[in-house]
């Protein structure tokens, strides 16, 4: 029997980036708010042993046990899906921050493209120029509207860069910090790019490029370029983070507090609203309702939508029919890159997760795509994140990979190979959604989330493209052996690739077409909001966490009119 808690203002289904800025907020606003963890809680002492890459690089320290939870997979309706048992192409967190404790801090703001790329495609190339099994949509909302959301997430997290790119949206304030150092790896990329014509930038970075004071008076330090930023925490406490930022800002208002080892189960329902959660305790297995006036599901992308199928909230989207939103449009990305060996040495294993710099040339709508088979594009960057010793060993296609020459040539190459990749923009495919599993259910009897998902024609052709102007840029920086990366075919989630999945509880302008409005209000449940990545209608060229950031300001701006007035945000 579920023992009932007394009911607060908000309940949070997770605690991470979202969860935490929404719990700042809203306490600040003066509203009772409690967080559910179902891992556990942490900060930057914690971390002070973090420079061991077996245990949490190769072991996962800080993600989520697979053997309690995971996904199904299958690439396609006609294949049986089957249960992920390790982590491989993407990596789930847990635990207070969650992915915004090991995440890299590569910080950019979609593009003014991505926000009404339905629109804006088919004005400038026709309503024909991907085929109709594509589901192209604008987002109800766009970049100028997003756009002081955004400005106030670089506050919070005191973001460094520069904004010298021609490209991206308008900024209606600078960074709050300079760009992080040029190295002279980063020095190679830029002349390259510059001689080649293009628009290079220092990649917008979490990792500060000195201390910082944010607006709530939280102090973030100056990064000290060790290299162990993803999958690490910070030891510095350098890398923002929400252990770092809003979740002390919400825990000294006195309103907030973060219940951990909470595993939410169920949304409850009643008549049109919802009424709080039902949560296991994992250590002890005791069963609780926590109800309240606001249920926010703030947890992963994949957890979001999980929990809104098995509490039968919202519609299934079906691929026969197109009917219904919940699990549509899941979206993933695109990595495709060019390794270069060169000569000289160079100082590969100091960096930063954010440390980077990048061209949008052929980023979103940034050049005619009328001679070309694909729409938008990909950010291309050399990153210089810190090469780890036991992961890395490169040696070029024409060594064995074993025995004392693989040995020789991996020692040889260590310091002197880079790698120049693009974040491919995923566009969202009938074929590619998520649901739940008829087979598998999870430590607590709760049937598994199942994905349905494979690269499309769009993947491919973009893919190549992308390929090709790395291989070009890898060129121009000199390397004596340019090694392109192989053309993609069936997606395989085994090796990692990237944590950047999207979709399946997306926003929009028309409750026919999305789950949540532009507030991240769910259109069928006016209390309950959803926020996370998974409200991007697609994918973009970037690292998500920027706009993830903007959108939980906005939902929580929403949260706080909506404990005032109630009702529709829009």
């Amino acid at each position: 029997m579920a023992k009932t808690l007394d009911k607060v203002d908000v309940v949070l289904v997770g605690v991470g980036w979202t969860g935490g800025i929404i719990a700042a907020e809203c306490a600040k606003a003066g509203l009772k708010v409690i967080g559910l963890e179902r891992g556990n809680t942490r900060n930057t002492a914690d971390y002070v042993m973090v420079h061991d890459e077996y245990r949490y690089a190769i072991r996962y320290e800080l993600m989520q046990d697979l053997s309690r939870e995971t996904v199904t997979f299958r690439n396609t309706r006609k294949m049986r899906a089957l249960p992920m048992r390790q982590m491989g192409s993407f990596l789930l967190g847990e635990g207070l921050g969650g992915s915004g404790t090991h995440w890299n801090g590569m910080t950019y703001r979609f593009l003014p493209y991505d926000f009404q790329i339905k629109s804006m495609t088919d004005k400038k190339y026709g309503k024909n120029k991907l085929s109709a099994d594509y589901l192209l949509q604008d987002w109800g909302i766009t970049y100028d509207e997003l756009e002081p959301y955004f400005t106030k997430f670089d506050k919070t997290i005191g973001l460094s860069g520069e904004d010298k790119n021609p490209f991206w949206g308008k900024r209606s304030e600078d960074f709050p910090t300079p760009p992080m150092k040029r190295t002279p790896i980063l020095k190679k990329f830029e002349d390259a790019t510059t001689s080649l014509g293009y628009h290079p930038y220092m990649l917008p970075s979490a990792n500060l490029s000195q201390p910082y004071e944010n607006p709530d008076g939280e102090s973030i330090g100056a990064c000290q370029y060790c290299g162990f930023c993803e999958r690490f925490g910070c030891e510095y406490g350098a890398k923002s983070s929400p252990e770092v930022t809003v979740v002390p800002t919400a825990m000294k208002t006195g309103n907030f507090e973060v219940t951990v080892h909470a595993n939410v189960v169920e949304i409850m329902k009643s008549g049109n609203k919802v009424t709080g959660v039902r949560y296991i305790d994992t250590q002890s297995g005791a069963e609780y309702i926590q109800p309240a006036e606001m249920v926010i599901l703030t947890s992963y992308v994949l957890n979001n939508a999980k929990l809104l199928m098995v509490s039968k909230i919202g519609e299934q989207y079906n691929p026969d029919t197109g009917r219904g939103t919940l699990g549509k449009n899941y979206g993933y990305q695109i990595e495709p890159g060019t390794t270069g060996f060169f000569e000289e040495p160079m100082n590969v294993f100091m960096g930063a997760g954010g440390l980077g710099m990048t061209i949008d040339d052929f980023n979103g709508d940034s050049f005619d795509h009328s001679d070309v088979d694909f729409i938008h594009g990909a950010s291309i960057t050399l990153s210089q994140t810190g090469v780890r010793p036991i992961q890395t060993n490169p040696v070029p296609p024409d060594v064995p990979v074993w025995g004392a020459e693989f040995k020789k040539q991996s020692i040889l190459n260590y310091p002197r190979t880079l790698s120049v990749y693009g974040q491919g923009a995923s566009m969202p495919h009938r074929e590619n959604f998520l649901s739940l599993d008829p087979d598998y259910r999870d430590a607590y009897g709760v049937p598994l989330l199942q994905m349905t998902y494979n690269f499309t024609e769009q993947d491919r052709n973009l893919h190549k493209f992308i390929t090709d102007r790395t291989a070009e840029i890898m060129k121009e920086m000199g390397a004596k052996t340019v090694v392109p990366g192989n053309p993609i075919s069936d997606y395989d989630i085994v090796p990692y690739q990237s944590t950047h999945n999207t979709g399946g509880t997306i926003m929009g302008s028309d409750p026919d077409t999305s789950v949540v409005n532009n507030y991240l209000q769910h259109w069928d449940a006016e209390n309950l909001f959803v926020v996370g990545a998974g409200n991007f209608p697609h994918n973009g060229g970037y690292n998500p966490t920027a706009t993830v950031g903007a959108l939980a300001y906005r939902a929580a701006e929403g949260i706080i009119k909506y404990s005032k007035n109630g009702g529709s945000l829009v």
